[in-house]
């Protein structure tokens, strides 16, 4: 259900909270209700502008590294490490106005109110607080996904995220330098890590459920296929002299598919998600067909299998296409916890809030994968109405956005305290 209508009204705060999030939804507005704003395109400099301006508004320093992660820093203890908190702004092409975004303008009202709570108490935390902008993380316009995270993590050297293209041949640095937001900051020293997201998924809806707390991920495998042909006329070209790369590669679409469709003990999602046609044209058989294909599941060892599965189903799809097949890995990472500790942190403020909540795995890729393998990390989720992301229809409702807020302001209120050192 999409109505809202028997939340309670919103405090001072949180309708500070919505009004922002009602300007951030404007830019790269689509007409379907959703945004288009992908990484360094023009959208993602306004808005990144707008941010900016924001966190120097509310006391923040801003500033950007190499590969242009975006960080407000507010320095309460000098010399102390920094509780980071945010997610990412850019977007997929005609998608929702939640994904990411929620997380980063959650994390800039969660980190002010947590600097207000403690100058109003007195005294001073043990850590300062930061929010981040994480570079794209959507993946759509430069592969691969959670760049920014990963460069951030040391698990991408920077030099290869800036001379990575998009589909035009724009580079990332020439892409961030139009835009003005690379810089040379190194980044905070961390003491820890938190973000919230809208859940992608239906588990809280269908469980009546507010918050998700993530305790670890799904797998996840992503190949860059490239299926080989010969050019050929479309016309008179006989069937059997034939090396059609768009063949081949709607076989392996099907193959693809029909994995997941196999899988009956275990969980398994698999996609093909980006295609190239090469020439392109209504008179021409294809004669290369450049593919992504993404596995998932919870079972990593299944996974395997499945992946291994596809790969022994290409020599079949070569030899009836008459084609060849190139299958790269580029991309994954495992079923890995996220710290119990900071799930039992989370699970104790929102039972203070009052707020319903599950332990649940993520099946999308965030950023805090990547973080939770450099520093004590929480992953929290609101729900996602009818599970529709990466879709103009995304929606989440006002009263689980303002909870969400909530619950991260007292995460991270707890966290600069230094509350999880004293957790085993």
């Amino acid at each position: 259900m999409r109505s809202d209508s028997a939340s309670p009204a919103p405090d001072e705060q949180n309708t500070a909270l919505l009004k922002d999030f009602a300007t951030l939804s404007a830019f790269g507005a689509t007409p379907g209700g959703g945004v288009d704003r992908q990484a360094a395109t023009a959208a993602d400099g306004e808005q990144r502008a707008w941010l900016h301006d924001w966190l120097i508004g509310h006391g923040f320093e801003v500033h950007y590294d190499a590969v242009g992660n975006q960080f407000g820093l507010f320095t309460i203890t000098p010399g102390a490490p920094y509780v980071l908190s945010g997610s990412h702004l850019d977007s997929q092409p005609l998608g929702g106005r939640y994904d990411g975004a929620y997380g980063v303008l959650a994390a800039a009202h969660a980190a002010h109110r947590a600097v207000e709570r403690w100058r109003s108490s007195g005294a001073s935390p043990r850590y300062n607080v930061a929010v981040v902008n994480w570079f794209n993380e959507e993946g759509s316009r430069f592969k691969p996904s959670m760049m920014g995270s990963a460069v951030f993590t040391g698990k991408l050297p920077a030099e290869t995220a800036l001379a990575t293209t998009d589909p035009a041949g724009t580079s990332v640095r020439a892409a961030l330098r139009e835009i003005g937001t690379i810089g040379d900051h190194a980044g905070p020293e961390l003491a820890a890590y938190a973000e919230i997201h809208i859940e992608q998924g239906r588990e809280l809806e269908n469980a009546g459920t507010t918050i998700g707390l993530v305790g670890s991920t799904w797998a996840a495998r992503k190949y860059q296929v490239i299926v080989r042909g010969e050019q050929s006329h479309t016309g008179s070209t006989i069937m059997a002299d034939r090396r059609d790369a768009l063949f081949g590669a709607s076989l392996l679409v099907v193959a693809v598919r029909e994995l997941a469709e196999r899988a009956a003990a275990v969980p398994l999602h698999t996609s093909v998600s980006e295609m190239y046609v090469e020439p392109n044209s209504p008179v021409v058989v294809a004669r290369e067909v450049r593919m992504h294909v993404d596995l998932r599941s919870p079972d990593e060892a299944f996974l395997d299998d499945a992946a291994q599965e596809l790969a022994e189903s290409v020599s079949g799809i070569e030899e009836r296409a008459a084609v060849d097949i190139e299958v790269v890995q580029t991309h994954g990472w495992g079923v890995a916890p996220f710290p119990k500790a900071g799930v039992d942190l989370a699970a104790e403020a929102a039972d203070e809030l009052g707020l319903r909540h599950r332990t649940m795995m993520t099946i999308a890729g965030h950023d805090s994968v990547n973080m939770k393998d450099v520093t004590p990390a929480v992953m929290l989720f609101v729900p996602s109405a009818d599970g529709i992301s990466h879709n103009e229809g995304e929606f989440t409702p006002d009263h689980d956005i303002c909870a969400g807020t909530d619950l991260l302001t007292e995460v991270l209120h707890r966290l600069m305290s230094g509350a999880l050192e004293s957790r085993p």
